[in-house]
């Protein structure tokens, strides 16, 4: 996906956009080799495990740029392909089931980001320790995050329900 042939019918700013994207591909892919060889050249098990977690993340991170850069493709192109990351659809959606259904998972992730607050609290003695307090912590940044992709999911179904 990293080829940088131009875009059938795309303006200009879809084709920086789309070189944007790809070029983002590439670099992550740089960065992926730079942390797989920092495993490989540490001997702190600490250090490979924090490393690995970075791993993850880039990995997330290229697939969803392949993904941007195919579905822009596809808009531009036209092919009439279902794109990877899907068209803004919320009004598709049966508003009396799914707004429930946010607010409940809304609700859920508020307790776990309670819940996760107190186990940090829990743990400050063994922060200079243990890898534990560092770990909740990207789990409060994960709840952070599931609230954020929650309310904006909730923002445009209600939108869609205008």
């Amino acid at each position: 996906m990293g080829q940088t042939m131009p875009l059938a019918g795309a303006s200009p700013s879809e084709e920086r956009l789309c070189t944007h994207l790809t070029g983002h591909v590439a670099e992550e892919q740089g960065l992926l080799v730079e942390y797989e060889d920092a495993v490989g050249a540490t001997d702190s098990k600490a250090m490979a495990y924090l490393v690995n977690l970075l791993i993850e993340d880039e990995k997330r991170h290229h697939q969803l740029f392949l993904e941007l850069a195919a579905s822009l493709r596809n808009l531009t192109e036209g092919s009439g392909a279902q794109p990877l990351v899907p068209e803004m659809d919320f009004g598709r959606a049966d508003k009396a089931a799914l707004l429930p259904l946010i607010e409940r998972l809304l609700a859920r992730e508020r307790q776990d980001e309670h819940e996760l607050k107190q186990l940090r609290h829990e743990l400050r003695d063994l922060r200079d320790t243990t890898l534990w307090s560092i770990l909740v912590e990207l789990m409060e940044r994960d709840t952070a995050k599931h609230i954020a992709l929650l309310r904006f999911a909730r923002r445009h179904t209600k939108r869609d329900a205008r």
